[in-house]
């Protein structure tokens, strides 16, 4: 009798690789989602409030508006009596402004870390911390002694002081004043003066605006050491959640004939419906601002240039001897009214003051003879070939309006504070940095610089995130429309699948 043939038992077939792969997209994308739908909800929310609140700040517009003008009588001081209460050499950084009590003080030297030193303009004393009483009284100066006020106290850092600008004023003293606007006052222990000032509208919108947009409940706690990081890998997180909803949108629309309901998405329920077409309609520009987002934090050091510094005090030449120094009454009865604040600086071997009045723009004087001054352009240029002495200055450009690398914003945005004077030189170098530097030709005074890797972040982050295009910034309200729309869009994408997430977790406890 024959042997029968062996067959081998066939082997179990499971699903494809493509298979598995497709339904771990599906799971990685439904469940983060829960989560991360929440922060994109509020990111797009508080987008739209900082179209027009920004996080508080004080403008020099503020600040020089509500200075009193300097009174000669009252600054008896020398320039050099000043830099010599404070232990400064010549060329230190000095400026006399009313900014401390209401009473002109020279504020000299300090730096990114260091506060300046005060001294009193009219004995030359070397001025102690600002207590409570100097607090309330430069609060009080602030507004021309017009309105009660309220001593709130001094703090390190708070909800709206998380700029490290100003780690060298703290502790801050806290001042509320009862103004239309409710403003509090924060004002500078080092040097008495007023630092920052919010309304009580900026201080509410603040709330559902920058500072739960930068995740600033993560700073000024034990959590603010990684704040960097928490804000970095949740945007990685956003991005990766954006490109499998895309992914998985995409696989699940008809385009070549609809699903036998008559759509070519599978969905009824309006819900999941509404989170498909919202997803395809704004899926762009939902990837767009959260890379963006995640860009406006240098993450990784990618934006970080490797270019020289620039050599500043070549630029400026040597300081003039602080006892050749014109007084400050000299100045001020140079100028056609007195001003709100004298700045003494240097540019091209000129030793010259900048006199800022409560609005408008500097006007130039000779530090040393106290008469109006103007800066020779070929001199001026000369002088701005050794600002990078490994490079040569290739080209220098004159800026009459704003363009996509140079411009201003309204003052309430992040940058808002950062004064653009027009004209403008833009000084190009052939360095292999491709450098570019801003300079103020009526005042001589650097502005800004620009590297390869810094125009590489404004179109990654500004362009992109802010949109900030001089062409549509110019055509308001097209600008506020168009962001308005598509943040709302956003915002609906977001929303409905906070709802389906919560609806399927729900029903995963309840079974």
């Amino acid at each position: 009798m024959s042997a029968l043939p062996q067959t081998r038992p066939r082997a179990a077939t499971g699903p494809s690789l493509a298979a598995r792969a497709k339904r771990w997209l599906y799971l990685l994308h439904r469940w983060a989602g829960i989560t991360l739908c929440l922060f994109f909800t509020m990111w797009f929310i508080s987008g739209v409030v900082m179209m027009y609140v920004g996080y508080p700040k004080l403008t020099p517009a503020e600040r020089l508006g509500h200075l009193a003008p300097l009174d000669p009588a009252g600054v008896t001081v020398t320039p050099a009596q000043a830099l010599a209460a404070a232990g400064l050499e010549d060329g230190a950084a000095l400026s006399l402004s009313a900014s401390r009590a209401g009473q002109a003080v020279y504020l000299a030297g300090g730096g990114r870390r260091a506060a300046p030193k005060a001294v009193d303009a009219a004995s030359g004393a070397l001025l102690p911390v600002a207590d409570e009483r100097v607090a309330a009284a430069t609060a009080s100066a602030w507004f021309g002694g017009a309105y009660p006020l309220r001593y709130a106290g001094a703090v390190a850092e708070d909800v709206y002081t998380h700029s490290r600008a100003l780690d060298q004023h703290r502790p801050l003293h806290r001042v509320d004043v009862a103004d239309p606007e409710h403003t509090r006052l924060y004002i500078s222990s080092a040097t008495g003066a007023v630092v920052l000032d919010a309304t009580r509208a900026e201080r509410a919108w603040n709330y559902v605006g920058a500072w739960i947009h930068w995740l600033y409940p993560f700073r000024g706690n034990a959590l603010d050491r990684w704040w960097h990081d928490i804000v970095v890998w949740l945007s990685v997180a956003g991005v990766t959640l954006a490109l499998t909803g895309t992914v998985v949108g995409l696989m699940r629309w008809r385009f070549s004939r609809p699903y036998a309901s008559g759509s070519r998405s599978p969905y009824r329920e309006n819900m999941m419906r509404w989170h498909h077409l919202s997803g395809l309609l704004f899926a762009v520009v939902t990837i767009t601002w959260i890379f963006s987002g995640l860009m406006s934090m240098n993450p990784w050091k990618l934006f970080a240039s490797g270019a020289a510094p620039l050599a500043q005090a070549a630029y400026e030449g040597p300081p003039a001897p602080a006892a050749t120094l014109a007084a400050p009454a000299a100045l001020i009865a140079a100028l056609p009214a007195a001003p709100r604040e004298l700045s003494w600086t240097r540019a091209a071997g000129q030793s010259l003051v900048q006199a800022r009045m409560a609005a408008g723009a500097p006007l130039l004087l000779s530090a040393r003879e106290a008469r109006p001054a103007a800066l020779d352009p070929a001199v001026l240029r000369a002088a701005a070939a050794t600002l990078l002495p490994d490079a040569r200055l290739a080209e220098v450009q004159t800026l009459e309006r704003y363009d996509f690398y140079y411009y201003a914003r309204d003052e309430h945005a992040m940058l808002g504070h950062v004064e653009k004077p027009l004209p403008a030189w833009r000084l190009v170098y052939d360095n292999p940095e491709a450098s570019w530097v801003y300079l103020d030709p009526a005042t001589g005074q650097l502005i800004s610089r620009q590297d390869r890797a810094n125009r590489a972040s404004r179109w990654l982050f500004a362009f992109l995130h802010s949109w900030d295009w001089t062409g549509l910034l110019a055509r308001r309200p097209l600008w506020d429309a168009l962001l308005i729309f598509l943040s709302l869009g956003g915002a609906a994408l977001s929303l409905t699948g906070v709802v389906i997430g919560w609806r399927r977790l729900g029903k995963k406890l309840r079974h």
